[in-house]
């Protein structure tokens, strides 16, 4: 587990948060499926993820089309069908602006 690098601002931010329904097996290998997918797409930053009774996955990315073509990916298109028809009880997702960031690590 770490934070995601990412370049100096500007770039954009998509939050995906969740309740799901009753996750299975093929939940999880889809959901390891589309990380690894994201992972390659044009623009693509990094991603956190943190799951309890809601999940919350923000990935980075450079640019509102590279956001825009993720969102149309076939392989992701079929994953979020999936999710509204069995995985999901709620989800929303929120894309925003990323205008500062600043950290710390402890040495």
């Amino acid at each position: 587990m770490s934070i995601a690098p990412t370049p100096p601002a500007p770039y954009y931010a998509v939050i995906f948060t969740s309740i799901q329904t009753a996750p299975d097996k093929q939940y999880a290998a889809m959901a390891a499926a589309m990380v690894k997918l994201a992972a390659q797409q044009p623009g693509f930053l990094g991603m956190e993820s943190a799951r309890d009774a809601l999940g919350i996955t923000v990935s980075y990315w450079a640019s509102l089309e590279s956001i825009a073509a993720w969102q149309r990916n076939s392989a992701h298109l079929v994953a979020q069908q999936r999710g509204r028809e069995d995985w999901y009880a709620e989800f929303k997702t929120r894309i925003c602006k990323v205008e500062r960031d600043y950290g710390f690590q402890h040495k």
